[in-house]
C-alpha cells in the first residue's frame, strides 16, 4: 500500500510515463520550443508568422526565449508579439510562453563580418553555448517529451516540421539549412549551415594535433578539416525523409528527445573534443551513445546574410 502524503510542500514527479515517440500527437506529447535572442527585433514578426503555422497542436507547445546582450528593442518587440499571439481566441495561442533575460557581457557586433570572421568563432560559439544552456535549464519541465531548438532568423520552413521530424524517431535530428538569393531572377539556393558535417580522418588528425582548448570552426582556410558537409548535399525535390548520420550539427533547427538533455547532454561553452556549442553537443551526444542524424533533402530556409565565400 503506497504511503499517502498530504503536505502541499511535497511534490511527486514521475518521469516514467514521459516518452518521445513517432506518435507524439496521438499521445499528447509536450514540446518545448527554445529560441535564444540577441539584437533580433527585425526577425521576430516573421518568426511568429511561421510559428503560428505549425500544425502540431499548439496546446501541447510551450515557448521559451532567452534575451541577452541586446542593444535593440528585441525585448519590447518579443513581448508585443507574444501578447498578440496569446490573446487570440482561435487555436493559435500556445500552452505557455516564458521570457528569460540574462546578459553575458558579449561584446562582438551582430554584423556579418564581425560575427562570422574566423577570430570571433571560438568566443562567439562559447557564448552562444552558454546562452543555450541557461535557456534550457530555465525552461525544461518534467512533462516535456521533445525540445525543439529554432533560430529566430528562419524565413521559411514546412508547417508540419515537428510531425515530420518526430516520425524519424531519432534522438537528435536536423534539416539542411539553405538560403534564397536571386541573381538575374534565378534562385541560386545558397547553402548556409556548414556546421552539420560528417567527421573525416583529416579532421580527427587535426584535432589530435591541436591544444585541447582550441575550437575548430568549419569553412575557414585556417583549418581545412576535409569534413563532409551536409549543406553541400541534398535537393529539396528528392525524398525529404532520407537520413544521414552526422558528427557535428548546426543550431538553426534541432529536434531533440528531451531525455537526451535530461541525461546531461548540453551545449559546451568550452572546448569538447575541439568543438563548442552545437557541434560540441553532437560530439557529446555521440560519446554518450545517442544517435545524431540529418535530412539532406529536407530544407529549412535561413535569411541570406550575404556572407563572403568560406564564412560558413
Amino acid at each position: 500500500m503506497p504511503l499517502e502524503i498530504n503536505s502541499t510542500t511535497i511534490q511527486h514527479i514521475d518521469l516514467n510515463p514521459i516518452e518521445s515517440t513517432p506518435k507524439a500527437v496521438a499521445n499528447g506529447e509536450r514540446v518545448l520550443i527554445l529560441t535564444p535572442l540577441r539584437d533580433a527585433s527585425e526577425y521576430i514578426n516573421k518568426y511568429f508568422d511561421l510559428l503560428s503555422e505549425l500544425t502540431y497542436p499548439h496546446g501541447l507547445i510551450d515557448l521559451a526565449f532567452l534575451v541577452g546582450d541586446s542593444t535593440d528593442d528585441t525585448m519590447a518587440v518579443l513581448a508585443a508579439e507574444l501578447d498578440r499571439v496569446q490573446k487570440r481566441t482561435d487555436k493559435i495561442p500556445f500552452r505557455s510562453a516564458k521570457i528569460i533575460e540574462k546578459d553575458f557581457g558579449v561584446q562582438h557586433h551582430q554584423d556579418v563580418e564581425d560575427r562570422h570572421g574566423f577570430a570571433a568563432q571560438g568566443p562567439r560559439r562559447k557564448a552562444i553555448g552558454k546562452a543555450r544552456n541557461y535557456l534550457l535549464y530555465s525552461a525544461l519541465q518534467p512533462e516535456h517529451s521533445w525540445v525543439y531548438w529554432r533560430d529566430v532568423d528562419i524565413v521559411d520552413s514546412p508547417s508540419a516540421i515537428l510531425e515530420d521530424f518526430m516520425a524519424h524517431d531519432r534522438d537528435i535530428l536536423v534539416p539542411n539549412i539553405w538560403f534564397h538569393r536571386y541573381e538575374d531572377g534565378v534562385d541560386i539556393e545558397g547553402r548556409f549551415d556548414y556546421n552539420s558535417w560528417q567527421e573525416s580522418e583529416t579532421g580527427l588528425a587535426l584535432a589530435a594535433s591541436l591544444d585541447k582548448d582550441v575550437i575548430l570552426a568549419e569553412g575557414y582556410k585556417e583549418y581545412d578539416t576535409k569534413r563532409t558537409h551536409m549543406a553541400r548535399m541534398g535537393n529539396w525535390r528528392e525524398n525529404k525523409d532520407e537520413e544521414i548520420p552526422l558528427d557535428g550539427i548546426g543550431g538553426v533547427n534541432i529536434l531533440v528527445k528531451a531525455d537526451v538533455h535530461r541525461s546531461g547532454i548540453n551545449f559546451p561553452a568550452y572546448s569538447f573534443e575541439n568543438q563548442a556549442e552545437t557541434e560540441g553537443f553532437a560530439k557529446m551526444a555521440k560519446r554518450a551513445g545517442y544517435g545524431v542524424f540529418g535530412l539532406p533533402n529536407y530544407i529549412v530556409w535561413h535569411i541570406d546574410t550575404e556572407e563572403k565565400p568560406g564564412n560558413a
